[in-house]
């Protein structure tokens, strides 16, 4: 019996010794999704103490969770996403395994590489001379000459061959990219566990043309010019109200019981409603800015409803994204769930709106309980000026209303 528990002590002794020695070299590395036989998205991730991941877009930085090691291989959770980097250590200096994202399915996997090395993003040398210039403001179109084109507005800056900056949409920004010029080209990425972005580009002439990818199921074409001058319509006046009825809802709470709106609880209250979903990195943004609203004026009478749109095959499935969230960022307003991630299910749930045509979409209401402004999408952090701006306006908006 004695040599049996001895044995025993010495296999846990052993476990624990091996998994201590299970170490990822800190520093920088480099890092790669194949998405396609020839097109890569590269991206930088910095290893600390611990083997602490954290993925760099630009001055983002994502703290991805504790990895778990098991069966020769890394299971890293992104923090707010339902996806995750699994990958096996090759050796010291290299990586290999997959990123697979379960917002769109268990299957939907890409390549992931990482190798420990400084680089800059595409691998451009720092010594090359005559890197094509593109920064300042660009009026830029997506698909074009289609039924689905779209604008945008490129906002680039440029130090030396290194870029950072973002497209502006009518419905959201594409957040922090971050990329190189070349004596021809324009590239330019973002990974932040939801959204896998590529953007390659040759300048012709005073014209951008180019590729853009979301992960590996989606490619389009798009050109911008240069032009100081170009603006979008604005986000508040691309959803409104259509019909003078009162903004009213049925739906379920996080413990699947009905909530209905209007609700004695926020009678003579201003009230945010977020029409969200967690799979949605914009959503993020704004939820992490309706954060530091609601801790700054709830007890002045602030209220935030957010209505989530869910990733999922259950109910269930959809109150625990929203969980994760609420508990990553200790948020403390009132959560609701409105189905499945779709625009024509929330269009339905508000018929008093023209249409839902963006996640997020928010309807802001005064102490009297009518529609003040609806606000299309979420320009964030990083949009720079114009995230200024908006916050701004929308603090300015929240006190007048909170005053009368």
């Amino acid at each position: 019996m004695k040599s049996i528990i001895l044995l025993i002590v010495l296999t846990i002794s052993y476990t624990v010794v091996s998994q201590k020695q299970v170490k990822i070299k800190k520093g920088a590395w480099i890092s790669e999704l194949q998405l396609n036989e020839t097109d890569v998205l590269p991206f930088h991730i910095k290893v600390t103490q611990n083997n602490q991941i954290t993925i760099l877009n630009g001055e983002e930085e994502i703290a991805l969770n504790s990895s778990i090691y098991k069966n020769d291989s890394f299971y890293v959770k992104f923090p707010y996403f339902n996806s995750e980097l699994v990958f096996h250590q090759d050796n010291k200096k290299t990586l290999n395994g997959y990123w697979v994202n379960y917002n769109k399915s268990a299957n939907y996997r890409i390549p992931f590489t990482s190798i420990k090395k400084k680089s800059t993003r595409f691998g451009i040398s720092k010594k090359i001379k005559n890197s094509i210039v593109v920064d300042g403001k660009w009026q830029v179109e997506f698909e074009p000459n289609s039924d689905s084109s779209y604008p945008a507005v490129g906002i680039f800056e440029q130090k030396k061959i290194n870029v950072s900056g973002t497209f502006l949409t009518e419905t959201g920004d594409y957040r922090f990219l971050e990329g190189n010029s070349t004596t021809d080209s324009l590239l330019l990425s973002c990974f932040d566990g939801s959204h896998a972005f590529l953007f390659k580009a040759r300048l012709n002439n005073d014209t951008l043309k180019g590729t853009f990818f979301s992960g590996n199921h989606w490619q389009s074409d798009w050109y911008g010019v240069r032009n100081d001058n170009y603006t979008l319509i604005s986000p508040d006046d691309l959803t409104y109200i259509v019909k003078e009825d009162a903004l009213k809802f049925q739906l379920k709470d996080l413990n699947n019981n009905d909530f209905n709106f209007p609700h004695e609880r926020f009678n003579n209250k201003v009230v945010i409603i977020q029409i969200m979903g967690t799979w949605c990195p914009n959503c993020l943004d704004e939820t992490h800015y309706y954060k530091e609203l609601y801790d700054k004026y709830n007890t002045e009478g602030l209220e935030i409803i957010s209505i989530c749109y869910e990733a999922g095959k259950s109910f269930e499935e959809y109150v625990a994204n929203v969980e994760r969230l609420k508990s990553k960022l200790d948020i403390n307003f009132t959560f609701l769930i409105g189905g499945k991630a779709s625009k024509n299910l929330a269009s339905e749930h508000f018929k008093v709106l023209n249409e839902v045509i963006s996640f997020p979409t928010s309807i802001f209401i005064g102490r009297d309980g009518k529609v003040k402004r609806v606000h299309t999408g979420f320009n964030g952090p990083g949009t720079g000026s114009y995230y200024n701006e908006y916050i701004e306006k929308t603090e300015a908006l929240i006190q007048t209303l909170l005053d009368n």
